[in-house]
């Protein structure tokens, strides 16, 4: 008798081929059958109507210290993923020693949802998590400027001894079970780095057989020399390469989308294998110093404030900012005030305002830096993306879906709560940019199989039964950038390793999430 059986869905078996309708059984975490008729179960969930999917897997969470949160938090679950991978864009909460904890709690420290950081090797880190429960399945990547801020603290140049440091502890993550490496080439530290230094430390995930992901050095004005160096790198160091939330970013650059996918297609021609991810908005979300040039950043936090107090220097940088020639310029020149939005501060009166309407009739630009000065952590949703450009990137089966996610408590961007809801909703079924069984994939096995997830992705024999079945008339968000806390609709039940942990549309409120290993 199988403890599970989902009845008569119309099953997807996430590698993109036509679904049919069909039973799935379930014994202990793993798929025991799929065809017609089967049974008897202790539990049987009648799926008619209902397409039957392995659950969702996000490639791009900054969902690191959501376990530790106090209650569990089942925003992925209602959406229908089942494995969230952390530690992007650079941003790893471990390793740390005692210096670098410091440093991590002002430079990236809202991203801890309100946990204490602590000095940690990348083994406890994980431990930590597995401890405090994950709702979700949680896997790893270790961050660069993590590994940068500890064996060189913020300094620009490398001192001696620290690259062979930070290979040392990229190792230690990788023995620990991280699944990658990742890059924030835009953020400090990471911007200071060469080349040279990320072939390095990729080197070393290709010795232990994972691959890397980057939050490339521009996305906009410079996007054909950045993918070009992310490209580069794979093919240096051999290893598989993530673009992480592929976009063309910035007025000036609107219309390049088409330039990122021919960069793609000819690296794989030449033996690259990179693949990308994107989230279905035309906003993205980062903090609010990134408006800023990258220079702004050079020395840490109290450097940056010290600059930003004073007239001479704000004065300087805003020139800088204007130019928009390259990465280094920031994003300032490539939105403008009413397209920001501040959804964190440490002055209560400023979230939920977009900076034209926090400056009134003041100079944007003095009360951007105010803000930041005022609180370097601030974050803001940022629109910078063209329509066209985010359908002709999610037609390529190239690129999958992830949701960037920030920290589900109070305002952040609305792909924290409905990334893949929206994405289902609105261009797969209102849109048609791809249909369903490919729109599946892209969230499923075209992840699974790029980060090595063995056994996770597809709906088969013997696979971890990881599974979403959800209705296709009515999946969807309604979230907005003002509104985002929306719960999705459509997402009916989610299993998460045999367990029913949505039911009927309503989490049952248990901690069932398992931290993955490399």
């Amino acid at each position: 008798m199988a403890d599970l059986l989902i009845r008569s869905g119309l099953v997807h078996d996430g590698l993109g081929g036509e679904p049919r309708t069909a039973d799935v059984a379930i014994e202990g975490d793993r798929v025991a059958a799929i065809g017609s008729d089967l049974g008897p179960a202790r539990r049987v969930i009648d799926a008619d109507g209902l397409m039957v999917a392995p659950g969702f897997i996000d490639p791009h969470a900054h969902s690191d210290f959501i376990p530790l949160m106090d209650e569990p938090q089942p925003f992925k679950l209602l959406q229908g993923v089942t494995t969230e991978i952390v530690g992007n864009c650079g941003f790893s909460f471990a390793p740390l020693d005692e210096a670098s904890t410091e440093e991590a709690q002002v430079s990236f420290g809202d991203l801890a949802a309100g946990a204490p950081i602590v000095p940690s090797t990348f083994a406890e880190y994980l431990a930590r998590v597995e401890a405090a429960g994950p709702t979700n399945h949680i896997a790893a990547l270790v961050g660069h400027n993590t590994l940068r801020l500890t064996a060189n603290g913020v300094r620009v140049e490398l001192q001696d001894g620290a690259l062979d440091e930070m290979r040392r502890l990229a190792a230690e993550a990788f023995e620990a079970g991280a699944i990658g490496l990742s890059s924030g080439l835009i953020y400090i530290p990471g911007t200071y780095s060469e080349r040279d230094e990320v072939v390095a430390l990729a080197e070393v995930a290709h010795r232990f057989r994972r691959l890397y992901t980057t939050h490339m050095r521009d996305e906009g004005p410079a996007l054909e020399d950045a993918l070009d160096e992310a490209i580069d790198i794979g093919r240096r160091a051999k290893v598989r390469v993530q673009i992480s939330h592929c976009k063309a970013a910035g007025r000036a650059s609107h219309g390049k989308g088409k330039v990122l996918l021919d960069k793609l297609r000819t690296a794989r021609a030449d033996g690259v294998d990179v693949r990308g991810d994107q989230y279905p908005y035309l906003a993205g979300g980062t903090f609010l110093h990134a408006l800023l040039p990258s220079e702004g950043h050079e020395g840490g936090i109290a450097q940056l404030q010290r600059r930003l107090n004073d007239p001479a220097e704000v004065e300087r940088l805003r020139k800088r900012a204007e130019e928009a020639t390259d990465e280094t310029n920031g994003l300032w020149a490539q939105t403008d005030p009413d397209g920001v939005l501040v959804i964190r501060h440490g002055d209560p009166s400023v979230p939920g305002r977009t900076l034209a309407q926090i400056a009134g009739d003041r100079d944007a630009w003095l009360v951007m830096c105010d803000l930041v000065a005022r609180d370097p952590a601030a974050m803001m949703v940022v629109t910078i993306m063209d329509e066209d450009d985010v359908r002709t990137i999610m037609r390529n089966p190239l690129i999958g879906v992830g949701s960037d996610n920030g920290i589900p408590d109070g305002l952040d961007h609305p792909r924290t709560w409905g990334c893949f809801p929206r994405f289902l909703g609105r261009y797969v079924r209102e849109i048609g940019v791809v249909d369903w069984p490919e729109g599946i994939r892209k969230m499923t096995s075209n992840t699974a199989d790029h980060f090595s997830l063995e056994g996770r992705g597809r709906l088969e024999r013997g696979a971890v039964a990881d599974v979403c079945v959800f209705d296709p008339a009515t999946i969807g968000h309604g979230g907005t950038y003002e509104t985002p806390a929306v719960k999705p609709t459509g997402v009916e039940y989610v299993v998460l390793a045999g367990a029913v942990v949505v039911d009927g549309g309503e989490f049952g409120g248990e901690r069932r999430g398992r931290v993955i290993r490399a």
